[in-house]
């Protein structure tokens, strides 16, 4: 019989070694090497403090920052995931008209500024959804609109080789880009 199980332990032990240790070792090894800022977790800081990541959705709720998209999960890493409403969903469709009517606009509304994504944390929002808080924006700021949509348009992130994704602004990004230009007022 010992004859029979050594070979099983001998090889579940290289194996739990192997896969279990060397290889995670390895790929972590590797994606330190080749992409530092993406294996930490893409953190952003702002004079040696940690503010955020660039793949963590935030929630800035004044009227001199952009707003991001509404969030399930209330912007909590710990928590992620979407609202799980269908399309026929009465509980969805009472939501969507709320923030509508909350963004008060005239204009279409973009519906990421009315939808959660999937994860309740999606860090970006569409261009569209952007350009309706500029005047907003202006406005708390005391700046021009043409300023706040020109830091917009030079923060916008294209698709990649023009072919893969939409067009998409990261929100962190750019609120740190409009506190670099002028500063909120107190």
């Amino acid at each position: 019989m010992l004859a029979q199980l050594r070979p099983a332990i001998v090889l579940m032990l290289l194996f739990t070694l192997l896969l279990g240790l060397a290889y995670p070792l390895a790929i972590t090894g590797i994606g330190q090497a080749a992409f530092p800022a993406q294996a930490n977790g893409s953190r952003i800081e702002r004079d040696g403090v940690l503010i955020g990541s660039s793949l963590i959705g935030q929630n800035f709720a004044g009227a001199g920052y952009f707003h991001p998209r509404p969030s399930a999960a209330d912007y909590n890493a710990a928590s992620s995931g979407a609202s799980n409403l269908g399309p026929t969903s009465m509980a969805l469709r009472n939501a969507i008209v709320e923030r509508s009517a909350a963004l008060a606009l005239d204009m279409p509304v973009p519906a990421d500024a009315v939808t959660t994504s999937g994860s309740g944390l999606d860090p970006h929002i569409s261009p569209a959804f952007a350009r309706t808080q500029v005047a907003r924006i202006a406005t708390a700021r005391a700046l021009p609109p043409e300023q706040v949509a020109a830091l917009l348009a030079a923060t916008i992130e294209h698709p990649v080789l023009g072919l893969i994704g939409e067009p998409q602004v990261n929100v962190l990004r750019l609120n740190l880009a409009l506190d670099a230009m002028a500063p909120p007022a107190s």
